[in-house]
């Protein structure tokens, strides 16, 4: 399924970016880096990538306030986002705010994987609904004229 998908990794840690990188790459993903959330703005903007991985904890904008922001956007709204943290304070937060899986540290590797799969997959499905949606909203419409 992951084929040649751009995922997005954004973490302050770069063992963890490292350790992230390594395993989704494996997984047959395409992968790039951002190290906060400022970099990561600007990685989203010029990528398009096909998902995010984000840590919620990091320095100039946390994941969070990234999470937000991108949800609000036309353009960056259905890429789907895992978030990552230590802390079980972050999860309903990030959940809330539209992030498609959350995944505590430390975390088991295929776990990430199933992540972002799953991820991707749900963001696809979703998007072939709207499309299904928006088709019969206009036959419907044609019909009434």
């Amino acid at each position: 399924m992951s084929g040649s998908k751009r995922i997005l990794l954004v973490d302050d840690d770069t063992d963890i970016l490292h350790a992230t990188t390594m395993r989704l790459s494996v997984a047959g993903f395409e992968t790039s880096t951002a190290h906060d959330g400022m970099e990561a703005a600007a990685a989203v903007i010029a990528e398009q990538p096909d998902a995010i991985v984000m840590d919620v904890r990091m320095p100039y904008k946390d994941g969070l306030t990234i999470l937000d922001e991108l949800k609000k956007e036309s353009n960056t709204r259905q890429i789907p986002i895992v978030m990552l943290s230590a802390s079980l304070i972050d999860k309903e937060r990030a959940l809330d705010a539209g992030a498609s899986y959350f995944l505590t540290k430390p975390y088991e590797g295929h776990k990430l994987v199933e992540a972002v799969n799953a991820a991707i997959d749900d963001s696809a499905t979703l998007s072939e609904a709207m499309c299904v949606h928006v088709a019969t909203e206009n036959i419907e419409s044609e019909v009434q004229v």
